[in-house]
Order: structure tokens, then sequence, then C-alpha cells
């Protein structure tokens, strides 16, 4: 906790016995934390009635005295009041926690260093009693602020946000590169090295800017075999050091102040992160001089604290492979480039529910012979990898009839028949249109599918009235074909139920609003078709009910 006052703030006052105090502040019941300030050679300057409650000393007692012989009895946390000082004598703040010795005994606190502004300078020191939390305490605070999202770097800053400075002064996570780039298991490294990312740290007292220019979240790591944490990933086993391996302090070396953080650090643990037995990386906690070092019961609590991180953190990363996994379905599955007849212009676009990339939507251009184009949209019901398997299937064979250049119609009648040989429920529909550009007309066949809709050059539209036909799959009936003038200009829109039929829209309420939104962006000066087909599907596009599918097509002119 960090408390900002202004230098009239600490103006001294005299107390009945002489000695100055800091006044007293109207306000919050600040029980638990104090302020008193130093001169610039640590000597004790003023002393506040709060720092007579929390340290449990008048200030007689400590008036004119250097605040290590009032507060300190360590020799190591003399040190660390000595750098404090040089930190504030240098216009820089500082801080940590400390162990410190009161009227009632040892106790943890977290101790602000700041310059005091005016002559002689000096610093004014906040103090905070850290009530250290046990173990249980720990990790139900780690159930409910780990794992808040499935994202990577997020779970790991949640886990160090919980653990300094509760636990430790100092943490870092890092996890598996081999695992991150390669969702493999196995060996971290090369030989006796293990390969690592570092995710996120904290270090106590200092900010997240700091903290990342010295421990850059993302940089990849290699641990040596001497290395704490190289032994916590292969060995699976947590390992307590007393002091700072020389890998990593070569490492830190080469920050400007890196050494200079690490070195107030005399204990350390690294803790594998172990999750549905596999060792996704590993925890690295630290303390400083001021804190006991770890201990046997430290170090179960650091185990428990990081089994349920490595859950948290496994998760995201699972996630995050279900998600290329898809993305890359989807690119498989997409059509490509389409070969279109230089008389005939298409756009489209493929909107998918929600989360998911990939669905049952699909929709294709085959070019054909003497200039004529075959367009196909068609929809298989439901969402996700399994819609997309039987919607692959459909599509590939869609496209081989019409590349033999079946009528439409017939290419449908033969679609259906592969349909009803599929193994278990299907329900798809589809639409195929055959466009001739020298004839200016369209040829169109329904398999349950939403009929198309014609917009014209003055802007006027209509929903072309064509059989409708069964899904595929549950009819032996032939699928009629329709044929449609189709002028020059005039624009043809193929979709699926998508855009257009929601449990709060009715289908007739959807086609009059794709008749209204397709005309309107026709007519807006510069419109392209490219544009016109964005602009319609953002507009009708519902609130994540159904994947969207939307081709445009017409005759150049």
């Amino acid at each position: 906790m960090v408390v900002k006052m202004d230098a009239d703030a600490v103006s001294p006052q005299t107390a009945g016995d002489g000695v100055p105090m800091l006044p007293g502040r109207r306000g919050p019941d600040l029980a638990g934390l104090a302020v008193f300030t130093v001169d610039a050679a640590g000597q004790v300057a003023s002393w506040s009635v709060t720092a007579v409650r929390l340290f449990g000393r008048e200030a007689r007692e400590v008036a004119g005295r250097d605040v290590r012989d009032v507060l300190l009895a360590d020799p190591g946390q003399r040190k660390l009041v000595g750098q404090a000082l040089a930190e504030v004598a240098a216009g820089r703040t500082w801080a940590a926690t400390l162990a410190m010795t009161t009227g009632t005994g040892d106790a943890q606190f977290g101790m602000h260093v700041e310059p005091l502004a005016g002559p002689g300078g000096g610093a004014l020191v906040i103090a905070r009693r850290v009530v250290p939390r046990q173990g249980p305490d720990l990790l139900r605070e780690a159930a409910t602020r780990i794992g808040t999202t499935l994202e990577l770097p997020r779970t790991a800053r949640e886990f160090a946000n919980v653990v300094v400075p509760a636990f430790a002064d100092a943490a870092a996570i890092f996890v598996s590169e081999r695992l991150l780039a390669t969702e493999e298991p196995g060996s971290h490294g090369p030989g006796p090295v293990a390969v690592v990312r570092r995710l996120a740290a904290r270090v106590a007292g200092q900010p997240a800017t700091v903290t990342d220019s010295l421990l850059h979240p993302g940089e990849v790591i290699v641990f040596g075999a001497g290395s704490p944490s190289f032994r916590a990933v292969t060995t699976g086993n947590p390992v307590l050091s007393d002091r700072l391996d020389d890998e990593t302090a070569q490492r830190l070396s080469r920050h400007p102040d890196g050494l200079q953080i690490t070195a107030t650090y005399t204990s350390f643990l690294a803790v594998p992160l172990t999750a549905r037995g596999l060792v996704l990386g590993c925890a690295t906690f630290a303390r400083t001089a001021a804190s006991p070092g770890f201990g046997p019961a430290d170090v179960t609590i650091a185990t428990d604290l990081a089994a349920q991180a490595a859950v948290c953190i496994d998760n995201a990363r699972l996630y995050h492979r279900e998600r290329r996994t898809a993305f890359a379905l989807q690119q498989g599955l997409l059509p490509g480039e389409p070969q279109i007849p230089a008389a005939v212009e298409v756009a489209s676009r493929y909107l998918p529910v929600g989360a998911s990339v990939v669905g049952g939507d699909w929709h294709d251009i085959v070019a054909l012979p003497g200039g004529k184009a075959a367009l196909i949209v068609g929809d298989v019901m439901g969402h996700g990898p399994e819609a997309a398997t039987v919607m692959v299937q459909l599509r590939t064979a869609a496209h081989t009839l019409a590349d033999i250049g079946l009528p439409p119609g017939e290419l449908l009648h033969r679609l259906d028949r592969m349909a009803a040989a599929m193994p278990g429920p299907l329900y798809a529909t589809c639409l195929c249109a055959m466009i001739d550009p020298a004839g200016n007309s369209c040829v169109v066949a329904r398999a349950g599918h939403p009929p198309p809709v014609l917009a014209l050059p003055g802007g006027a539209t209509e929903v072309l009235d064509t059989p409708a036909g069964l899904p595929l799959g549950l009819t032996t009936e032939p699928f009629h074909d329709t044929q449609t003038h189709l002028p020059p200009g005039a624009t043809l829109a193929l979709y699926t139920d998508g855009l257009v039929e929601s449990r709060t829209r009715p289908l007739d309420n959807g086609l009059a609003a794709l008749c209204d939104s397709l005309s309107s962006a026709l007519a807006q000066p510069d419109s392209t078709m490219d544009g016109c087909c964005e602009t319609v599907a953002q507009a009708l596009r519902q609130r994540g009910e159904d994947d969207i599918t939307l081709m445009l097509a017409r005759i150049r002119g």
C-alpha cells in the first residue's frame, strides 16, 4: 500500500515532551499503517502517533537515533536500509518487506520510502504491518483469482499477483517452449538443458514496468543443468536453494539494475508446474533477507499453489491449441481462390457463429465452359468440427458434380443420394445456380434452401419463386430447375438461413430486411460488390445464433 503525502503534511510539530511529531490525520482508521521521517543519515526526524501505536515505541525513545538501531537487529536488514537511503538520496523511491523489532516482539512490515523535498532532504517512510496468510487462505484466494480467463499470459500474471507479496517477495512463471510451440510433451530441450518461456514475473515493491524490463514476459530462456529450475522441471520435484545460481545471476547482470535488485534475495524455491501428469514448466519464488527463508511448510504450500496454477495454465494452453487447430481446419475447409469467368462478378462473406471458427456453412464457385459459372451455397445443421466434417464431404462432391457440367437439378439429385448414404442423422440444405452471361440467364435449383433474391439495376428487388425441394438425404424425387432472366447489372444474392432467420425474426421479415439492405447498399455511390456484401452481412447479422454465408453475383455490363 502506497500513501502519497505532500511535504507540508510532514512538517514536524512539537509534542509536550519537546520531540517532533507528525500531525494527526482525520479520516479513515489507518491502524496498521504508520508514517515517520528520517534525515539523510537515517536518523529519526519525526515520529507520528500512528508510529507509536504500530511499533510500540514512544517518540522520546527514538528521536535522533538511527532508525536501524531502533527497529532492526539483523545485519542483512540494516544493509537493506542503507540501500534504501542511497536510493532516496538519488531521488528514487524504495520498497521492501522487512522483519522489524517492535515493543511487543518481531513482526513483518511493508516499507515504502520516498524522498522528502526541502532543505536537508531526508525521507518519508510509510510502514504497514504485514500479516502473513496461512496456506489454506492462500489456496482459497488462488482458487478464486487464478484462471479467470483462458488467456495464457493473464493466467500467469494472476498467479504471480496471488503469491507476491503474500507468499514470496518475487516470483516468475515458466512454461516449456516445446510444449507451447509444438504442443508435444517430451524433453524440455536438446541435451542437459530446459528451454522455457517466461510468461510473467512480479517483484514486491517494484512497478510492473520495472519488473517487465528486467524479467521480460515472453522471453525464451535456457536453463542449464546447474539451475534449480532445470532440476525442478526434469525431476518433477521442488528444489530449495540459499543463493541465486550463477547462470541466472549472469543473465540478470546484463540489465543495469539487475544485480542490485537480486542482491537482496537470500532464499529461493523452484517448484514444477504439473497438470494431468505432465510437467508444463516451473514456478520460482524468492525471499529477501527481511523474510524468513523457505522451509518444509513453505514447500508444501508452494507445491499446492503451483498445482492449482498448473491446471489453469494447462486449460488455457489446451484452449488455444484447439483454437489454432480449428482455425487451421477452417482455412483448409474454406474454398480456395476461385477461377471466376471474366463476364461474371462475385463477392462472398462467411461469418461463423460466436467463438466457432468452423461450422456447417459452405459456398463455392465453379468455372464452366462457355464462360458460365456454377454458384453453390449449402448449410449443414450444427456448428464446430462435426458439422464441418459433413460439410466438407458435401462441398467436395458438389464441386465435382458441378465441374462435370451437370445442371443444378441433377447435381442436387446426386448429392441427395450421397447424403442419404452417409451414416448418422443429417440435415443439410443446398442451392445451386448456374449463370450464363451469354444468354443473360440463370438456372436455379433448391434442396430445402432459402430462395435467392434478385436486385435489379433500378433498385427493385424480388425473392425468386423457385420450388423449395426437400433437404438433402430425404427424398428420391427430382429437384426442379427454374430459369430466370438475369440482365447485366442485376445482382443475385445466395445465402444461408442464418442471415435471414432467427428465434426472434421470422423468415418473411428476414427476407424483407435482406431486400431492403441489399437495395440500399447497391444504391450507394461508388459501391462495390465486395463492399455491398460486407455491408449486408453485417447489417443482418444476428446475435450469434447461426453461421452466416452470403454470396453476391452479377453479369458484368
